[in-house]
Order: structure tokens, then C-alpha cells, then sequence
């Protein structure tokens, strides 16, 4: 090979080596979940060990430890789904209503667990911020400006701050008042303070 052709970079949307393989990526993540639940430190030499991984597959695929827990952290939550096709009131109340109806207690036991760390450790907390609570956001943003658009919401509300005020009663349900999310009068509380948010909002 000469070495014009060596020098050549790899094609566009193609980065050099071997291709990913999901499962590292599942290894490495269950044994960082692993050592935060048994409260052991996280070091790349431990996640290493743990996950059978090597040091530069986990280099690969996150690009600090921090977003490697970060990762791990938020695993297996996703954005909650929001019909377009429903008024607007329906679509977003409706959503948070849903996830309250059938919760997934281990996973809310993560949500505690992520909260107490990255109270702990503010570069934790700007980089579960960034990469998964904010893009978890955005269907929800979405459909509040469709009610806009619609007629639906306000024209003058902030959209970030009317989200921030019902993520932030369940929060304070869990968090504050260690109330189950399943629990009966939780869902009463919930539902009951998202009907004083939305007459807020409601055009």
C-alpha cells in the first residue's frame, strides 16, 4: 500500500477499527450499575474487571468515566410518548398520568439513586443533563408548542419552565414526600396539581 493511500482518511459516517458490538456496550453498563449499587467505586479498572471488557472498548463508546455513569445511570428510560393526534391537555396530562399507572419501581429506585449522586457530583449531573434528561424533554416541548400553534396553550408560555414545573411535582412526591408512585393517593396528588398547572397554561 503506498503511502498516500495509507494516509487517505476513512470514508464520511465511518470511523476506523472493528465495528460495535451491543453487547459490550450492555456488559459495561450492568457492571457500572453493579458496582454503584453495591456501593463500590467506579474506576475504569473495575468496570473493566467486572464487564470482561477491555479498557479501550470503554474508551470507545463514552468519553469520560462521568459520561460512562451518566450512562449507566439512565439506562432504560426513554421519552414518554405523546400523540400528536390527541388535544393537546390529553396528549401531555394524559402522558405523565400513564407513567404514574404502571411505574417500574427499579427504576424509580435508579431516579433516587441518580438524584443522590449527582447532587454528590455536579460534572455528573451537568452530563446526565445533557445527554439524557434534556432530550428526554423534547417530545414533551414539542407537543406544548403544538398547543400553541393550535390554539391550545398560551402564546406567552415558557414551555421549559412549564415543563420543569410537572417534572417537578413528581419529583417532590418521590423525593420529598417518599410517597410510591403507584400509590393511590400519589396519583390524586399528581393529577389534581397538573390540572392547577394546566389552567395556568390553557389558552
Amino acid at each position: 500500500m503506498s503511502r498516500a493511500a495509507a494516509a487517505r482518511p476513512a470514508p464520511a459516517g465511518r470511523r476506523p477499527g472493528r465495528p460495535r458490538r451491543p453487547d459490550i456496550e450492555e456488559r459495561v453498563l450492568a457492571a457500572v450499575r453493579e458496582l454503584v449499587d453495591g456501593g463500590e467505586p467506579v474506576t475504569v479498572n473495575a468496570v473493566v474487571a467486572h464487564s470482561g471488557a477491555s479498557r479501550a472498548a470503554v474508551y470507545r463508546r463514552w468519553e469520560s468515566l462521568t459520561h460512562l455513569v451518566a450512562a449507566a445511570l439512565d439506562h432504560g428510560r426513554a421519552p414518554v410518548p405523546i400523540d400528536p393526534d390527541l388535544p393537546t391537555r390529553e396528549a401531555v396530562l394524559g402522558a405523565y398520568l400513564d407513567a404514574l399507572q404502571a411505574p417500574d419501581r427499579h427504576l424509580e429506585d435508579r431516579v433516587r439513586l441518580r438524584l443522590r449522586l449527582g447532587l454528590a457530583d455536579r460534572a455528573l449531573q451537568r452530563v446526565i443533563w445533557r445527554s439524557h434528561v434534556a432530550r428526554r424533554r423534547v417530545p414533551l416541548a414539542e407537543a406544548l408548542r403544538r398547543g400553541i400553534a393550535r390554539g391550545e396553550v398560551r402564546p406567552d408560555v415558557d414551555v421549559e419552565a412549564a415543563i420543569d414545573t410537572m417534572n417537578g411535582l413528581f419529583y417532590y412526591q418521590i423525593v420529598v414526600r417518599g410517597a410510591p408512585s403507584d400509590d393511590p393517593g400519589t396519583r390524586v396528588r399528581c393529577a389534581a396539581a397538573l390540572d392547577l398547572i394546566w389552567r395556568g397554561i390553557a389558552a
